[in-house]
């Protein structure tokens, strides 16, 4: 008989075992991490140990996951209070700066917006972007995360940009529109890399949108 087949017969014929009890006392198997033999019920043993093991490292992993998320959830808090209380476009400027660069270690921050209202200073928010750019933009389903190369957004942090690794990049929408972009930019080649989550990224943008929109109405 094949291997497959005796263990489909005792898969289908439990009561085997209990016909055969002492048989189970007498087969003994080699151990799994090393040369000598054990019995079944070591073997068994042995095999929900390395279970739990196992159990544990992705529970651990887990709870690793929640306590971040619930620290990233206390940031977002943080910022959305701040933003609310915003009332000109400095501040809100100042605030995304602030909380990116404090609170999620965030070192480079960039952002454009398509139009400058007539009674808003020409600031770099307003400098020209290309139609690429904003067509890109606007195709965006969720946040770009990646490399830096082959994108215009680089120049948007002056002498820092040849030395950043990584970026986000997060459109920023109005009643449906596109209104502008917001750029996130690390030295660090892994801190915004492709198929990373985007939740909270697009959370920020949605927040950002909604309070520069407010401001600038």
């Amino acid at each position: 008989m094949k291997s497959e087949e005796i263990a489909r017969y005792l898969q289908d014929n439990p009561q085997f075992f209990e016909e055969h009890a002492d048989l189970v006392s007498r087969i003994v198997i080699p151990h799994p991490h090393g040369g000598r033999t054990i019995s079944i019920t070591e073997r068994q043993m042995l095999s929900l140990r390395d279970k739990n093991k196992l159990l544990e490292g992705k529970m651990d992993e887990l709870l690793q996951f929640g306590e971040e998320n619930d620290s990233i959830s206390e940031k977002m808090h943080r910022l959305a209070v701040a933003m609310i209380a915003a009332s000109t476009f400095q501040a809100v400027l100042h605030i995304l700066n602030f909380h990116l660069r404090d609170d999620f270690a965030i070192p480079h921050v960039a952002l454009r917006l398509w139009n400058r209202p007539e009674n808003i200073d020409e600031l770099p928010e307003f400098a020209n972007v290309s139609e690429e750019l904003q067509v890109f933009a606007e195709t965006l389903g969720q946040p770009y995360c990646g490399s830096t190369a082959g994108f215009e957004t680089s120049s948007w942090f002056g002498d820092a940009a040849s030395h950043l690794r990584s970026q986000a990049l997060i459109a920023m929408r109005n009643g449906g529109g596109t209104i502008g972009m917001i750029a996130l930019g690390s030295e660090e080649a892994q801190r915004f890399y492709v198929g990373m989550g985007t939740l909270y990224l697009e959370r920020l943008g949605e927040m950002a949108s909604a309070a520069l929109a407010r401001v600038l109405r």
